[in-house]
């Protein structure tokens, strides 16, 4: 089940000019070869797929729905229309102009007979057979063994031995709590009816929205720099690779949610990119961004995963990690704007909580739609009536967690870990706490199991406590 609407080869191969280096003739003919290679790719996955249609392993009919858009996107009738002719447009002037001619022959030449038909036979595949053998039942419950499976996926995203319906429990007390606090910021900026009321008001009034990409990125960007000089209250060490900010390209926007991060290359020739999406301006209120920003770009993502990737680590552990402790370092991160000047505006706060009530309905829904019996309509209105999300973010959230059954629990696992963690060593030590040293020391070793971050922070307690 190697693709759905939100994610897939059809989706991540367009990213190709923005991964692979593109500075001398050499890369120039790697990147050919890749896009020379597109069809076959292509084609394998297409009988990986028909495999999962004969054994039964195919994803719901729901989160396939709308992805032939995001493939026929490819299907161009001149290759220069193709974004991934994009880098033959400026080659380096390191390039004779002889080579120079000859590579840019060669790309036409691979699109027009590979990366095209490719992506052709992608698409009447998705037409004739993948859609419609696609599931009714959104429960990966419903696959072959798929009560074990999920079991399984619970243990794996969450690094701890819970069940799923600990998780759910644990879901639904973090939704009462949270929504106790956003009650509270309702009260503090004296609005007279209800919560419903208060969502539908932030959902609607024109103070919290802007009319322009542009405007959308500047905001962000303020966001950010702000931030920027804010981290060496919180931290000792800083990662050496920047990070910059892109829009979501329009072909993916519409299908996806408001931001991602795309890591920087581990040789340092790339920077992080905090991608923000634009599409549907109406769907992108002010007020969730700097939570948002923080937990992509810094202190969230990038500064995690870029330290992580200049440690001394062997590969798998660099480039790669643990969901539940890279997400919930990025939950995590999201809270510590409260420690140096962030949310000041009640409304930017209740961004925050919405945010943090955004992960804590995750282990509700996902749970409840994979293992309890949940349809997707219940988990719509579940995240509807305790989020200010726009109904389109919480459609299409609700669809991810159709298609990738147990990842969106490692969020708040994983945050709810780290904070206890925290308030166990600022108990435990006192004024001698250091949030600077206690920071350094949960990063220090990149993204590890939980149970082991936990055995970390035990012994480095045990440690900061035996200094005189």
């Amino acid at each position: 089940m190697p693709m759905t609407k939100a994610s897939g080869l059809h989706r991540s191969f367009p990213d190709l000019p923005n991964i692979a280096p593109l500075d001398t003739l050499k890369d120039y003919e790697n990147y050919v070869a890749r896009l020379a290679a597109f069809q076959a790719f292509a084609r394998a996955h297409i009988e990986l797929m028909r495999t999962g249609i004969r054994r039964g392993y195919v994803p719901p009919r729901v989160v396939l729905e709308g992805i032939e858009d995001s493939i026929q996107a490819h299907v161009v009738q001149d290759p220069t229309e193709s974004v991934l002719f994009k880098p033959f447009e400026q080659l380096p002037e390191s390039i004779t102009e002889t080579d120079q001619r000859n590579i840019i022959q060669a790309g036409r030449a691979a699109i027009v007979n590979s990366v095209v038909p490719g992506y052709q036979a992608l698409l009447q595949f998705m037409l004739d057979e993948y859609i419609p053998a696609g599931r009714e039942d959104i429960a990966a419950s419903s696959l072959p063994d798929g009560q074990a499976f999920y079991e399984h996926r619970v243990r794996k995203n969450t690094t701890l031995d819970l069940t799923p319906q600990q998780v759910h429990d644990i879901g639904l007390e973090e939704v009462r709590r949270i929504r106790d606090e956003m009650d509270d910021v309702i009260r503090r900026v004296d609005f007279q009816r209800g919560f419903r009321e208060f969502v539908h008001f932030l959902r609607t009034d024109e103070r919290f929205y802007v009319d322009t990409p542009e405007a959308l990125m500047k905001e962000v960007a303020l966001i950010m720099k702000k931030m920027d000089g804010q981290l060496p209250r919180l931290f000792k060490k800083l990662p050496r690779t920047p990070y910059g900010l892109r829009q979501i390209p329009d072909h993916i926007a519409p299908k996806t949610t408001s931001a991602y991060y795309f890591p920087a290359a581990g040789d340092g020739m790339k920077a992080g990119f905090y991608y923000v999406n634009t599409y549907d301006l109406k769907s992108r209120p002010l007020y969730e961004y700097e939570a948002l920003s923080l937990h992509e770009a810094v202190p969230g993502h990038h500064l995690q995963l870029a330290l992580q990737m200049e440690l001394d680590l062997p590969d798998f552990r660099r480039f790669g990690g643990i969901t539940a402790f890279i997400e919930g370092w990025a939950l995590y991160a999201e809270r510590l704007g409260l420690e140096v000047g962030f949310y000041q505006d009640p409304y930017s706060d209740f961004g925050r909580l919405t945010f943090e009530m955004w992960r804590a309905t995750r282990l509700v829904v996902d749970t409840g739609m994979h293992y309890l019996g949940w349809t997707r309509q219940q988990a719509i209105d579940f995240m509807a009536e305790n989020t200010a999300l726009s109904l389109l973010n919480i459609t299409n959230e609700v669809d991810r967690y159709i298609s990738w059954p147990g990842q969106a629990l490692a969020y708040k696992i994983g945050e709810i870990k780290i904070r206890e963690l925290r308030t166990l060593a600022e108990q435990a030590l006192g004024p001698r706490f250091d949030v600077r040293e206690f920071h350094g020391m949960i990063l220090e070793n990149g993204g590890i199991p939980l149970d082991v971050l936990e055995a970390n922070v035990k012994r480095w307690i045990a440690e900061q406590a035996g200094v005189s």
